[in-house]
C-alpha cells in the first residue's frame, strides 16, 4: 500500500465556530469520498487558516466527525496581501493503493480558484 498526500481547500463565509465546524466536516467528507478511503486510511492531517480566521481550531472540527487516533496539527497560513480571505487548506498523508494520477485533490466553492490545476 502506498502513501500518498491528498490537498483540500474550502472558503468559509464568515468566522464563526459552527460554521467552521460545517465547512471543514465538508471538505474532510469529500476528501475521503472522493477517493474511496475511510479514516482508517488516514495517516495524519495538516490543516492551516488564513489569519483571519480566529473562531476554532480546523482540527477541532475533525475530532468531531469521530476522527479521534489520526495526528493533526493546524497552522496559519502566510499572510500575503491580496490572498483568498476566511481559508482552512489541508494536507493528508493516507495509504491508498491509487495512483498519483487518481488522487481526487478537493477545493470546495470559491477556493477551488486557489488550484485550477488540481481541483476537483
Amino acid at each position: 500500500m502506498a502513501v500518498r498526500a491528498v490537498r483540500g481547500a474550502v472558503q468559509l463565509d464568515r468566522d464563526e465556530a459552527g460554521h467552521m465546524r460545517e465547512r471543514v466536516e465538508e471538505l474532510l467528507t469529500a476528501v475521503l469520498e472522493r477517493n474511496g478511503l475511510t479514516a482508517e486510511d488516514l495517516i495524519s492531517i495538516w490543516f492551516t487558516a488564513t489569519p483571519d480566521l480566529h473562531s476554532d481550531f480546523p482540527a477541532a472540527a475533525a475530532r468531531h466527525t469521530g476522527i479521534v487516533d489520526v495526528p493533526l496539527i493546524c497552522a496559519q497560513e502566510l499572510d500575503v496581501e491580496g490572498a483568498m480571505p476566511r481559508v482552512v487548506r489541508l494536507l493528508a498523508h493516507v495509504e491508498t493503493e491509487l495512483p498519483k494520477p487518481r488522487i481526487a485533490h478537493v477545493y470546495l466553492g470559491a477556493a477551488a480558484a486557489l488550484r485550477k490545476d488540481i481541483a476537483q
